[in-house]
């Protein structure tokens, strides 16, 4: 009797445990967690630039606007909770399949938005609060109900990636008008285009059986071949020009970020020479330009940290 007390009291912990790995993972999914955790990183980024000594303080810019990040995107499952239970990509998502409420989820938004709120205001600045807030209703006011009515709102829709370092190099008392803060947004404004465009090309049936406009419908594959690999090389230039707005202290940074701009170029030119445009291609430059993207934030970030010792 004994033993199988025991053996029931572990089994009751494991379905505990289970559930709470459970819902972490379901909250986890809801907010976005792979994105939102690349939008601290490229506030991070925008603070070291500005700062002339970078310590922990970034931490609190970051988490803040990390937080609001989370909150604009539970927010944006909410929104498209309706279209998301017709694709396929999305129809696992924590609230068509049931695992969170619509309420709830609500209710996360709130409290994310704000906790970000607080650590912004009580600990970072009021002009990275605001540029977090015109982040959020860009995303969820503009750009979100936009993609219903046309297939190219994600060229307004990319303001959402330029703002967040801006809201890091605000933090730190950085000038907005300053041509490193301008050249890295205008980076992370251009790379979500092709970013999300490959996407396109990978789903394009999908979003159309969500009722999006896809420029599938418009454009042969083809032409967006080409554009998306123009798009691609824009990305690259603007990240290899960085050198030449004051960006990058040692000169084996600015090798390796050529270098790496030059494998990214040489990726991007590969996807235009494909005969045939297979999902293959697409996954494989989907994934170089975002670990590209890694690789930028973090060369950069480690050529002001190691420029101040």
């Amino acid at each position: 009797m004994k033993d199988a007390g025991k053996y029931n009291a572990i089994a009751t912990d494991a379905l505990k445990q289970e559930t709470l790995a459970s819902r972490i993972s379901a909250v986890s999914e809801l907010v976005k967690i792979k994105i939102t955790v690349l939008v601290s990183f490229t506030t991070a980024l925008g603070y070291f630039l500005a700062s002339r000594t970078p310590g922990f303080e970034f931490i609190f810019s970051s988490l803040g606007i990390f937080l609001l990040a989370c909150s604009s995107a539970a927010l944006n499952q909410y929104q498209e909770s309706g279209t998301d239970v017709l694709m396929k990509r999305t129809s696992e998502r924590p609230i068509p399949s049931g695992r969170i409420s619509k309420q709830s989820a609500l209710i996360i938004t709130g409290l994310l938005f704000g906790a970000g709120s607080a650590v912004l205001i009580l600990k970072a600045n009021m002009p990275a609060y605001i540029t977090g807030v015109v982040t959020f209703i860009w995303y969820n006011a503009v750009y979100t109900p936009l993609k219903k009515k046309t297939a190219l709102a994600i060229i307004p829709g990319s303001l959402v990636g330029a703002l967040p370092p801006a809201a890091g190099w605000l933090a730190a008392g950085g000038n907005p008008l300053d041509v490193k803060i301008l050249i890295v947004s205008a980076y992370f404004f251009v790379w979500q285009i092709p970013h999300f465009w490959l996407l396109l090309l990978l789903y394009g049936e999908d979003y159309r059986r969500g009722g999006f406009p896809v420029l599938t419908e418009k454009y042969p594959r083809e032409f967006l071949k080409v554009v998306t690999f123009a798009l691609l090389a824009a990305t690259v230039l603007i990240a290899a020009a960085m050198p030449f707005a004051g960006i990058g202290h040692f000169t084996a940074t600015k090798i390796i970020l050529w270098l790496c701009s030059a494998a990214m170029l040489y990726g991007a030119y590969r996807f235009l020479a494909s005969t045939e445009l297979k999902r293959k291609e697409i996954v494989g430059t989907f994934m170089a330009i975002n670990l590209y993207t890694l690789l930028i934030i973090t060369i950069l970030s480690a050529d002001k940290l190691f420029s101040t010792l």
